[in-house]
């Protein structure tokens, strides 16, 4: 290869040219010289984990070069020099996050939150508004589960092509130049075995976005060879019918050797250029690569890899081979071992000093606390047994956090029944220590910003003397045709979304208004759909994504669990998402329509608000309250309400329902029942024949299980009624266990009860098809108005004789 194939567009001198491969040559060697004393510090104990980028510098330097400000990066792992190369990462930060350094400051990426090789960039300003994007090179938060960065990665590749394509999206120049960006994806070969892979590679192929995945192919995954892995042995192979050809679209795949520099600089340039001018995606099959150090510092890759292949890998390892390469074209090669004698010793005085910073303040404070113990010592008589603790703590050369508190509160424990002075000011070291640890593992599960979905105040719908009473499912597409009309970042897509408006027409007629790019239509492919939000959504733009069914919220739960929900809190704040997702649940018939699965989700998604609205009304104050925020939702709406009456309001697209706050929708003495969505009809009709037996229940609609209860009305009421009874559709334990545990042992309302609460739930199945198969499995009226009269037939069993 010659030197002019590696030069920019503009002509560089000899001694440019040189100096920028050189450059190269140093960022390649930098990184694996901190892979190898990363795994050092595991093996001694100052870290816990290691999983590192050796092997796959090489190719990683190419793709930083085609890599451009407002382009994204939704990756692996193991892309360490890539980010080095980018300038987002240093040695020091690299071993910051090795040793979960809770400074954000000093590690960047996640605060101590993630383990080492998850990276990201900030996308948002202190105030938590966006900044510029196209000022910067945009790094995706990353996470650990295998392929799950695909789904997420195609939507960041959708929002350039949403930037380009609609006419009303160019005035937001700070989030894209024209859909000229990229989003590049790195995935390993191994987890290209995974559905998440498949999936979102489909659907950028449908889409036909600006998306260049890099496979980085070591031949195994964890010990596991290829040829368990993959047909073939080859993803590149088994994918070649997505090429694209002049007729049809598809992709543009390349295969290139991973030790290659010169020819990687050649097919990433190129990739960058067909994917950036036409918005082709495209796929880059790097072969031949090697893992010096096996996959991680759990294990040692000659357990499993033959004497044959580690002489290969030696052979080939990338950055050897660039070395061999520079050689070849300039010939010096005591420029090259300068290079690596300083990255030695740049490395290690890094490590030394991220050392140093993460752990300075822990030996302060292990200072601290020992004088604390030492005074308490000597005050107590359980001397003997609080120096002992106070001993073991001071010879700790290295600390945690935990042995520290741990210790403290241990000795806490002999002071119990002692009155002596030195016991208060280790009592306020513990509670403000534990404020202050909190506040680093802990906070940003939501956003901490001024323009919380919950501090949204609610405005009321209102009405014409005559309001139309209509079918409630247009109230809901009135009100998205408004909010299409007044946000022109808002995307509306899902299965069947599109064109006939959704399955229950709660989007009649919206994309022949709003067209095919604003209201879509996709495949059947739950888990990139979810992909396809979370990405543009991080982009700037305000996605709504339909999931037909709550059921078939399960294909795209993990990337909602592992991906959205937990974007804010591992980035500490610096990234967001404000994801809208819709779909319906309830009342349906069958195990796999029935809907109501809900306490496994409010387990799956914290750091996600659950909205369930009884009426579509209440649905569509959601949609209007959570576009006034920038947080992620799931509203499920009723799915037996859409053809239900309700009154038309004239404020569409601007009344609110709050999140986090429930509603009284019926006031009575006797009962507090709490339940949500379309049981709530169901608790209606049964309090009306309640009354008839002289009982009077208070009855109140949750609206939203994530968060609950924000003003803990629900204790109020119970201090009144002095019952409590759960009614959800949900299976024992689940939802109504969440419920139970709010009121009991958050709002303390154990305190009021003169009867043990009580949940209604489905029983413990899915509900069984059909009507019958709903009534016999899921809560009835007659269900619940026995349950609550036996309540009353405990209380006075003179007056509310036994039924049965």
């Amino acid at each position: 290869m010659s030197e002019k194939t590696l030069e920019p567009e503009h002509k560089l001198s000899y001694e440019e040219f040189k100096k920028e491969i050189l450059e190269d040559y140093k960022i390649a060697v930098i990184s694996r010289e901190c892979s190898l004393l990363g795994r050092r510090e595991v093996l001694t104990g100052k870290a816990k984990f290691g999983i590192f980028g050796d092997g796959k510098e090489v190719p990683q330097l190419a793709l930083a070069k085609a890599f451009k400000n407002g382009d994204w990066r939704s990756g692996y792992y193991r892309d360490q020099t890539f980010m080095m190369a980018i300038g987002e990462l240093t040695p020091a930060q690299f071993f910051a996050g090795l040793y979960a350094h809770t400074d954000i400051e000093a590690e960047p990426y996640s605060a101590g939150r993630q383990m080492g090789g998850h990276f990201t960039t900030h996308s948002l300003n202190e105030d938590g508004s966006w900044k510029n994007l196209m000022k910067q090179k945009n790094v995706s938060a990353d996470i650990s589960p295998t392929s799950g960065q695909m789904p997420r990665l195609l939507g960041l590749a959708q929002a350039s092509k949403m930037f380009r394509e609609i006419p009303e999206l160019k005035k937001y120049n700070t989030f894209s130049n024209n859909g000229n960006e990229i989003a590049w994806g790195t995935i390993g070969n191994a987890s290209t075995s995974e559905g998440h892979f498949f999936e979102t590679f489909n659907a950028a192929g449908v889409l036909q976005v600006p998306m260049v995945i890099s496979v980085w192919d070591d031949e195994y995954g964890i010990s596991v060879h290829a040829k368990h892995q993959t047909t073939k042995e080859s993803i590149s192979e088994i994918l070649e019918g997505f090429r694209r050809t002049n007729d049809v679209d598809g992709y543009e795949i390349f295969v290139v050797n991973g030790w290659d520099y010169s020819k990687l600089i050649d097919v990433y340039n190129e990739a960058s250029t067909i994917a950036r001018k036409n918005h082709v995606p495209v796929l880059i099959h790097v072969k031949e690569l090697t893992q010096p150090q096996g996959h991680s510092t759990s294990g040692s890759h000659e357990r499993y890899k033959s004497a044959e292949r580690l002489e290969w890998e030696a052979a080939h390892d990338c950055n050897a081979k660039m070395k061999e390469w520079i050689l070849d074209v300039f010939e010096n090669e005591e420029e090259l071992i300068t290079i690596e004698k300083n990255a030695k010793k740049e490395v290690s005085a890094a490590k030394r000093s991220a050392w140093t910073a993460y752990s300075q303040g822990i030996i302060s404070t292990q200072k601290k606390v020992v004088s604390l113990l030492d005074n308490l010592a000597n005050e107590s008589e359980n001397k003997p047994f609080i120096a002992k603790l106070k001993n073991d703590l001071e010879t700790l050369e290295a600390p945690l956090k935990k042995d520290i508190l741990s210790t403290a509160r241990k000795c806490l424990v002999y002071v119990r029944n002692e009155n002596i002075n030195s016991k208060a000011p280790l009592i306020n070291w513990i509670n403000s220590y534990e404020k202050e640890q909190q506040y680093n593992y802990s906070t940003h599960l939501y956003s901490e910003f001024k323009n919380t979905a919950t501090s949204i105040k609610e405005i009321k719908p209102t009405y014409a003397k005559d309001a139309e009473i209509v079918d409630a499912r247009i109230v809901l597409r009135n009100n998205f045709d408004n909010i299409l009309s007044k946000h022109d970042n808002v995307l509306i897509f899902g299965e069947d979304a599109g064109k006939i408006g959704d399955v229950n027409q709660g989007l009649e007629g919206l994309q022949q208004k709003y067209g095919e790019l604003r209201v879509a239509d996709t495949g059947i492919r739950e888990a990139s759909i979810m992909g396809q939000g979370i990405g543009m959504a991080m982009r700037g733009l305000r996605p709504i994504a339909e999931i037909q069914y709550l059921d078939y919220l399960l294909y795209g739960l993990q990337i909602l669990s592992d991906d959205l929900a937990t974007l804010r809190y591992r980035t500490f704040g610096k990234q967001k998402a404000p994801l809208i997702i819709r779909t319906r649940g309830h009342r349906l018939e069958g195990i796999w329509h029935s809907g109501s699965h809900m306490g496994a989700i409010t387990h799956l998604l914290r750091g996600i608000y659950i909205l369930t609205p009884r009426n579509m009304t209440k649905a569509a104050g959601f949609y209007n309250t959570l576009l006034k925020s920038d947080e992620p939702a799931l509203v499920v709406e009723n799915l037996n309400g859409y053809r239900l009456k309700e009154k038309l309001p004239t404020n569409l697209g601007e009344f609110t329902t709050p999140i986090g706050v429930v509603e009284t929708i019926k006031e009575g003495s006797d009962i507090t029942v709490v339940s949500y969505g379309s049981t709530l009809k169901l608790v209606e009709e049964a309090s009306k024949e309640l009354l008839k037996a002289e009982i009077d229940i208070e009855i109140i609609d949750a609206q939203t299980l994530l968060p609950f209860d924000l003003n803990k009305e629900v204790v109020k009421s119970i201090e009144k009624t002095n019952r409590l009874v759960i009614i959800d559709e949900d299976v024992p334990g689940g939802a109504s266990a969440y419920l139970l545990d709010q009121i009991l042992n958050k709002q303390n309302a154990y305190q009021f009860l003169d009867s043990k609460p009580l949940t209604i739930t489905s029983k413990n199945h899915r509900a069984a098809y059909g009507t019958d198969g709903d009534y016999f499995s899921k809560p009835s009226i007659e269900d619940i108005f026995e349950a609550l009269y036996n309540v009353m037939n405990e209380l006075n069993p003179l007056k509310y004789k036994k039924l049965y």
